[in-house]
């Protein structure tokens, strides 16, 4: 087997079964990436309600993220920066000590992956640098040669743990294999994550990357703030409908209707009506545009043959909630408006039974070393940029 790759989950921490956790808490059972600090080194803990704990580190370290969590997600926050980036990360919910230590405090966080299933779970270190302006020469010295490649690369995968469909598994890979990554094998290494043993869940990639830029467009919008050594953290179903059918590389691509133009992944029908889909990965979604009188004008002009396109599985539903139905209870004069709604409803109903996109969360996290700015984290945005071309390459093959 690779070297940092494991099967199944998380190998318990030596002496896990005398430790008493405080106040009923259990060890975090899908963390990737250590986080081990504290007296007792165990790494974050499961609050009884669902939530995360994560033990203040020393100082400066942990008054700083606690500090920063404070500043985000404080109600008297009116500022929009902080206001937006309040998505991209775990909700905090305070600090919380056990009542048989009160001066052991912890930061009380969302747990990012309780709504899913088979959650698999990758922590990307993201930046150029992972080591902050107050580190000192041998701190500097000490992170450059964990991962020499950091400054080019931009990113370092700290662990991921993949759920494999076929055999109802995980397989762990831990902070060695990332950092036996290079750019040849940075590829197909990260690829590993996003693969159940039986096929790329490209479904799974594409939505990564649209989550990714998301965060991306945060970043290139504010000047606050700098982030140094802090991850993101990925997180997608790994038992999903997608994955359970086999559908997450259709193989055939479905026929762009008469008047439609077919552009990577959006179909476009006079900026009124698109279909949003991956046809490689079987996620496809519709949704109605600016005007359905609009796209009514489309059909009388027989741009639109609804009967002829609409792809064999819809062909075959009741016809009360086809497409075709739709445009067959329209009058050839003006609709009405009793026909608009009709129209509105049945194409409604008809989107509705498409498939679903994948459920994928990707959560900034670790909060450490952020620093205050008043110019842009080009080391952050360069780390997001490569991160996303490689998984966009992904795509293409």
């Amino acid at each position: 087997m690779e070297s940092g790759v494991s099967a199944g989950g998380q190998a318990p921490a030596p002496g896990l079964g005398l430790h008493r956790f405080p106040n009923g808490c259990t060890p975090l059972s899908h963390q990737v990436a250590g986080h081990k600090y504290g007296k007792s080194e165990l790494g974050m803990l499961q609050h009884p309600d669902g939530t995360v704990l994560k033990q203040l580190q020393p100082p400066p370290r942990g008054p700083r993220e606690m500090n920063f969590y404070n500043m985000v997600f404080s109600s008297s926050c009116h500022d929009q920066v902080f206001l937006e980036l309040r998505k991209f990360l775990p909700k905090f919910l305070g600090t919380w000590a056990p009542t048989t230590a009160p001066n052991e405090l912890y930061l009380k966080l969302e747990d990012v992956t309780r709504r899913f299933s088979k959650p698999c779970i990758m922590d990307v270190k993201i930046g150029k640098k992972s080591y902050d302006p107050d580190a000192s020469a041998e701190k500097i010295q000490q992170q450059i040669s964990k991962y020499p490649l950091m400054e080019e690369i931009g990113f370092l995968v700290l662990g991921m743990r993949v759920y494999q469909f076929s055999s109802d598994s995980y397989v762990a890979y831990d902070q060695l294999y990332g950092r036996g990554l290079t750019k040849e094998t940075l590829k197909d290494g990260l690829s590993k994550f996003f693969h159940n043993g039986s096929y790329l869940r490209k479904d799974a990639v594409t939505s990564s990357i649209q989550e990714i830029e998301k965060i991306l467009q945060w970043f290139e919008r504010q000047s606050k703030l700098c982030f140094y050594a802090s991850s993101l953290l990925f997180v997608y179903e790994g038992s999903s409908e997608l994955t359970a059918t086999g559908d997450s590389q259709m193989p055939h691509k479905p026929t762009a209707p008469k008047g439609i133009r077919r552009t990577g992944e959006l179909m476009e029908y006079n900026n009124n009506i698109h279909v949003m889909g991956s046809t490689e990965n079987g996620m496809m979604e519709a949704s109605v545009g600016q005007s359905l009188s609009n796209m009514y004008a489309l059909h009388r002009k027989d741009c639109f043959r609804a009967h002829q396109h609409v792809p064999l599985h819809l062909k075959n539903m009741d016809q009360d909630h086809s497409i075709c139905k739709c445009f067959s209870l329209i009058s050839p004069g003006q609709p009405n408006g009793n026909e608009i709604k009709q129209l509105e409803k049945n194409f409604i109903q008809t989107s509705s039974m498409l498939p679903k996109p994948p459920e994928v969360a990707v959560r900034m996290i670790d909060f450490a070393h952020v620093f205050p700015s008043n110019t842009k984290d080009e080391e952050y945005i360069y780390g997001l940029k490569h991160l996303i071309s490689v998984l966009k390459n992904m795509l293409d093959d």
